[in-house]
């Protein structure tokens, strides 16, 4: 019996320890308290999402935003979500396999709105508002860090780095330390995502964590009671953020339960 009490014991030390992060404490200050609009604050069919208007109409209310990064083929950043051009501009094609220059020439949901740069939307923000920005890995995790931390160098202004992808967060753990980084998360177990199996386990329960020791976690609003994620944030100190809040509703419980939020259509 003892045997097993130890194995037991074991078992639940290291689970608490591989789901770990780095305690959040004060560094989160200019981010409480702050709406995070998603994708900026965009209004279909006349403001498009990660676009340059849905970010001036976020700043000029208040809130902070949420931008996707991908790394270009020349190097340079572009601010889209998806890793195919179609569901935006109606084109095929991959964002990696653009270049800077060929950015202009995609427009965002059928309105004359490009694709825009980072450097273009840190231009335009200006330190305003806090910044989460969320680094799409296709393959060049330490390129991708690299370019976005380039592009960050000497911009005065509240921000913060996530990934779904473990990848970037370890390698900014190793190269890059004092940057806020969050590990974000859903039920992959209930997702169609394409990853196999073992992956989506892994992924859902924060095991990963023990390498990238995140400073907080970014759940789906509706699995954010993810025992692990509870751990992780009790246990260890992290600060968690939720996404993406649809209802004043669902704000305000958000909010009452101590998370940042990230919503989109409507306005808290």
């Amino acid at each position: 019996m003892i045997p097993v009490i130890i194995t037991v014991t074991a078992i639940i030390i290291l689970l608490l320890l591989a789901v770990g992060g780095r305690r959040a404490g004060k560094r989160f200050a200019e981010f409480e308290g702050k709406a995070i609009a998603h994708r900026g604050l965009h209004k279909k069919p006349e403001i498009p999402e990660n676009s340059l208007p849905a970010f001036a109409l976020a700043v000029e209310k208040g809130y902070g935003i949420e931008l996707d990064l991908h790394l270009l083929a020349d190097g340079g950043l572009a601010v889209f979500h998806d890793d195919t051009l179609i569901r935006t501009t109606g084109k095929e094609g991959r964002v990696k396999e653009l270049n800077t220059a060929d950015l202009k020439d995609y427009k965002l949901e059928g309105t004359e709105e490009t694709i825009p740069t980072f450097s273009q939307v840190l231009k335009l923000v200006d330190g305003k508002v806090p910044l989460v920005i969320e680094l799409k890995n296709e393959g060049n995790a330490a390129g991708l860090c690299r370019a976005t931390l380039a592009a960050l160098e000497g911009y005065n202004g509240p921000w913060c780095i996530e990934s779904f992808d473990p990848r970037p967060l370890f390698w900014l753990r190793r190269n890059a330390p004092q940057v806020l980084r969050g590990q974000l998360s859903q039920n992959f177990l209930k997702e169609k995502s394409g990853l196999i199996l073992p992956l989506r386990f892994i992924l859902t329960t924060l095991w990963l964590n023990f390498l990238t020791r995140p400073d907080f976690t970014a759940l789906r609003f509706s699995d954010r009671n993810n025992l692990f994620n509870q751990i992780c944030l009790k246990l260890w100190g992290v600060k968690g953020f939720v996404w993406t809040i649809i209802s004043q509703e669902d704000f305000n419980r958000a909010e009452n339960e101590g998370y940042i939020s990230i919503f989109e259509q409507f306005e808290p």
